[in-house]
């Protein structure tokens, strides 16, 4: 319990029992703490008929800060095109070699 200067004590609200001691923390403190230190959730899916595995998809999650990411050296939205504004360039690059490449072909069907 705090005090406020000639307002008299200040209640905080309890959310239920502390049997643990551990004080009850709200969604920003374990937000907090999740982005701090982050978290990975990881499984598998796999599809099997009469022992053929048919498909089989990975999942992997990280939640954590920039920061935190940075730290276990993951980086990845510095070097996707999408992310860092380099589709643009992949795209006419794109269209570049198609038009390239048909030209190409064309040469090569009309030397035949």
């Amino acid at each position: 319990m705090d005090t406020v200067a000639n307002r008299g004590p200040v209640v905080r609200p309890s959310y239920g029992p502390s049997s643990t001691g551990h004080e009850a923390a709200n969604l920003g403190d374990i937000l907090e703490r999740v982005l701090d230190r982050g978290i990975v959730i990881a499984g598998d899916i796999r599809v099997n008929l009469l022992d053929i595995e048919l498909l089989t998809v990975k999942l992997r999650l990280v939640i954590a800060s920039v920061d935190t990411a940075r730290e276990l050296g993951i980086d990845w939205w510095k070097h996707d095109p999408f992310l860092s504004g380099r589709d643009r360039e992949l795209v006419e690059e794109n269209r570049r070699l198609r038009r390239r490449l048909a030209a190409i072909e064309d040469r090569t069907a009309n030397d035949e």
